[in-house]
């Protein structure tokens, strides 16, 4: 049931639903799609769009970087994004660069969570410019069925998170005792055997945690070629774990160096005989045309308070004049009620992530 309506001349968004105690705010048309982190658009300068359709997460990840899922402590509100309007922007995004896109439809939250994601695939897939589309996901949602939606639907590559082999550990790491590795490792044998989608696993790895695992992730992409249907290289994608201001981390855990990172990386190589670190060519990634970004770092100006915003103390704000949203932290709340014009600095502008304060 609709509970509040925040709406403008440049804006609509509705409170449909509750999430863990959190309002869910469903951004529909003519809320700008471009500028804030957390959905949307974000476009940094290469033929790979990032669609953020949902912030809503099942899990409760223990390293996750975002703190999302139930246990989250600094999320104010969550957010869909109407899928209709999503792809409006994906899309025309990729027309202004002129040239094919990857879509990757990835978030701060589960993705598989919205519950238009066939229709959004759908709507990408169908574009001239459409190259790929890829979705990242923990892979809790999955299903036989619904991977086999996923491939009508048109896309092309799943990154799944597998963090390891070991049940206990996966657990652990997921954050929910319902969380099943072996269920999801069978799910990616029957989506290799039964659809014509690509899997690729995009491990983190956890300094102290679970870098022992990899080796067991890199023999399962070996023996199923995964990453072969899409030309990529590898099957295997390791990230780094980060310890960040407003996310979570696993007691124990380490935080490598960039240049011990890559080191590991490359033993790791050595040891196995299995491509890890792809170049951009590699994986089709180049650069292409950037969205212009119509503010500069320390300049004033002037947007509408729009809702409340993603984070504690922050309020969503429009601009119309450019067709931005960003993420607004204001020193007194008052000032920033939906609705009202507000007189704002901009704290950050990079790759049109627009953060002000006020």
């Amino acid at each position: 049931m609709t509970k509040q309506v925040y709406s403008g001349p440049s804006w609509r968004l509705v409170e449909t639903a509750a999430f863990h105690g959190r309002p869910v705010l469903r951004v529909e048309t003519p809320t700008p799609l471009i500028g804030h982190i957390a959905f949307g658009v974000i476009d940094r300068g290469t033929n790979v769009i990032q669609v953020r359709p949902s912030t809503l997460c099942p899990h409760a990840c223990t390293y996750c970087s975002v703190d999302a899922g139930p246990p989250s402590r600094t999320r104010r509100t969550e957010i869909l994004v109407s899928s209709a309007w999503l792809a409006r922007w994906a899309t025309g995004l990729a027309e202004y660069k002129r040239v094919r896109v990857e879509h990757l439809i990835d978030g701060v939250g589960e993705p598989l969570t919205s519950p238009e994601i066939l229709g959004l695939i759908r709507r990408l897939r169908s574009h001239p410019l459409t190259m790929r589309v890829a979705i990242e996901t923990h892979g809790g949602f999955l299903t036989r069925r619904l991977l086999e939606k996923l491939d009508e639907a048109g896309l092309d590559r799943i990154n799944l998170s597998l963090d390891t082999l070991d049940p206990r550990k996966a657990r652990m790491l997921a954050g929910v005792p319902w969380y099943d590795v072996s269920r999801i490792v069978r799910l990616v044998e029957y989506a290799i055997e039964n659809t014509g989608l690509d899997i690729v696993l995009t491990p983190v790895v956890v300094p102290g945690v679970n870098e022992e695992d990899m080796k067991g992730l890199i023999e399962l992409a070996r023996s199923l070629g995964l990453g072969r249907r899409t030309g990529w290289p590898t099957g295997v994608l390791i990230q780094k774990y980060e310890r960040h201001k407003y996310g979570r981390h696993p007691p124990g855990a380490r935080e490598w160096s960039w240049p011990r990172f890559y080191k590991w990386l490359r033993r790791l190589e050595e040891e196995t005989g299995y491509p890890l670190r792809p170049t951009m060519e590699q994986l089709g990634i180049a650069r292409a045309p950037k969205a212009p970004v119509p503010y500069r770092r320390g300049e004033r100006i002037t947007v509408y308070a729009a809702a409340p915003g993603w984070h504690r103390g922050e309020t969503l704000a429009v601009d119309p004049q450019h067709g931005r949203v960003a993420a607004l932290y204001c020193s007194r709340p008052d000032r920033c009620r939906p609705g009202r014009r507000v007189a704002a600095r901009v704290v950050r502008a990079r790759d049109n992530i627009i953060v002000l304060r006020a």
